[in-house]
């Protein structure tokens, strides 16, 4: 069975001895508006598990004791005992409720919500330690004036505070969120470059205006703002632990008289500066989710642009085939319908001396006509299948003078055409979609509009290397139905050959009619001299 590892953060013994050496060192700090031992019994208490409570409780009552017990004991064990342990117990008390209520308190201070019901805690449980400490003093010293009371609530008050403040982020840094090597080189840095300085310029001006020490301690905020602006609220912490300990040291050494106005600032700055670190780092984590959230975005829209492309070249594979199988069915119907009609026609010709003669001429009157029609009827499949006149006469003049115009008079519409540009820079694909495009426009003019206007225009340019082709088609007729039909493919079928072309389709309101505007790039080819346009 492989033994548990130690972890001291686990062990009651050591967490108590370590705790006591901690208590001992910073009890000769204690001054009485800056309690730092207030403040490591309440981040102990808050960071630490509650099943150490007991040891780091009984290593403060011994650290007290040995220096009560050097002190002579003035008040006796009785004294003792009803001096110093309410409070800590009060404190404990406090911070099971905060712990209770809130099992995260104190994990970070990495935004200003955090960092604001820390303080607010610290402030409760502050007050509450020392509103006991003073209803044992009333207790004890029953003739205690009210002033002194007053004196003793407002020290108790700002030294608790200040010592939560100046100890507590150190702690929640050093337990819960220690800063990675690129931070603390960075600290380590701006310490000896802008800290060290600072404090030694604040030395000098101390000594030259010495009766000015609210001037001192006010520019010694300077470097706090720097270290909460530059490294967030670890910066902060430890900037105001430094420079607070800089200006007891200078008031010492200048032998100036501690003043609860100086000591207030410290605690109102000291504030401001740790959630404005709290902020700091808060907007910096937002800016970097920002950043991983763009850079996601980014990839994910490369990832929609590759599978748009891949949809267009499906689509466009798609139209070709089907353009491909035209072009094929209409050469089959063309070389073999067409042929057999041709074929029937001149048999029927050479037979009509024959059936002149039997009398039966009407009937190959009646043959030829029908052969007629149906030659008729072919061209018009064979035209829908695939616009011999696009390749004959090239995209302008099948648009101007094709089959197209032919529809339009024979239905009594007026044809007008605006055509400008060289269409040899367009691909196959979007010319035989432009005249489509006509096409379909037209016919649907003539069996359902009931126009008698239809217009198209075509530019055709070249931007940025790249072919544009804008199609303008419009009718003046009854306009499009509230519900289009079942089963009406046109619109959606013109939409399709667009987009499967990367295009933009686009049907504009009119106050009568149609007005189709359609957007298409292409592929700049090399013109061709001898091609038709």
């Amino acid at each position: 069975m492989r033994p548990k590892p130690f972890r001291p953060l686990h062990s009651g013994p050591l967490l108590g001895v370590l705790y006591l050496l901690l208590w001992l060192l910073l009890w000769p700090t204690a001054q009485p508006y800056w309690m730092l031992p207030y403040g490591l019994r309440f981040g102990a208490l808050l960071l630490l598990p509650m099943r150490s409570w007991g040891w780091l409780i009984g290593a403060e009552l011994v650290a007290s004791a040995g220096m009560s017990f050097h002190e002579g004991l003035p008040m006796g064990w009785g004294g003792y005992f009803l001096g110093e342990l309410p409070e800590p117990l009060v404190t404990a008390a406090g911070l099971w409720l905060l712990r209770r209520l809130n099992p995260h308190a104190g994990a970070s201070l990495h935004n200003p919500q955090e960092t604001a019901r820390l303080l607010l805690a610290a402030i409760l449980v502050v007050l509450s330690t020392t509103a006991v400490d003073v209803g044992l003093l009333t207790v004890i010293h029953t003739a205690a004036a009210e002033d002194a009371l007053i004196h003793v609530l407002g020290n108790e008050l700002l030294g608790g505070y200040l010592g939560v403040l100046l100890v507590v982020p150190v702690m929640v840094l050093l337990l819960r969120t220690p800063p990675d090597r690129r931070a603390t080189a960075g600290l380590l840095l701006d310490g000896l470059q802008v800290m060290l300085p600072a404090m030694a310029i604040l030395l000098l001006l101390s000594e030259q205006a010495t009766s000015e020490p609210q001037f001192a301690r006010a520019l010694s905020l300077a470097p706090v703002l720097f270290f909460a602006f530059r490294h967030g609220w670890r910066g902060a912490s430890l900037a105001m632990i430094v420079s607070s300990f800089g200006m007891t040291v200078l008031d010492q050494r200048l032998g100036h008289v501690p003043s609860a106005a100086g000591y207030l600032f410290l605690a109102v700055a000291g504030t401001g500066t740790l959630m404005l670190g709290s902020a700091t780092d808060a907007l910096r984590r937002s800016k970097l989710r920002v950043a991983e959230q763009n850079t996601h975005l980014a990839a994910v829209n490369r990832r929609l642009d590759q599978l748009a492309r891949q949809l267009r070249a499906a689509a466009r594979g798609n139209l070709q085939a089907d353009e491909n199988q035209r072009r094929h069915l209409a050469a089959e119907l063309h070389d073999e319908l067409g042929q057999n009609i041709t074929a029937i026609q001149t048999h029927v010709k050479l037979a009509q001396a024959r059936l002149q003669q039997a009398g039966l001429e009407d009937i190959g009157t009646s043959i030829n006509g029908i052969l007629a029609h149906m030659r008729r009827a072919l061209h018009r499949l064979l035209d829908d299948l695939r616009p011999a006149v696009l390749d004959e006469f090239g995209l302008l003049r099948a648009l101007d003078e094709g089959p197209i115009r032919d529809l339009l008079n024979a239905a009594g519409i007026s044809y007008h055409t605006e055509l400008r540009g060289d269409p040899r820079l367009l691909d196959d694909d979007t010319r035989t979609t432009i005249y489509r495009l006509a096409q379909e426009s037209a016919t649907n003019a003539v069996k359902h509009a009931r126009a008698s206007e239809f217009r198209v225009r075509l530019r055709i340019g070249e931007r940025h290397g790249t072919a544009l082709a804008l199609l303008d088609l419009r009718d003046n007729g009854i306009g499009l139905p509230e519900r289009l039909p079942r089963g009406g493919r046109g619109l959606q079928g013109m939409r399709d050959r667009v987009t499967s072309l990367g295009g933009l389709f686009r049907l504009r309101p009119v106050l009568r009619g149609v007005h189709l505007r359609v957007l298409l790039r292409s592929s700049i080819e090399s013109p061709v001299t001898n091609r038709s346009i």
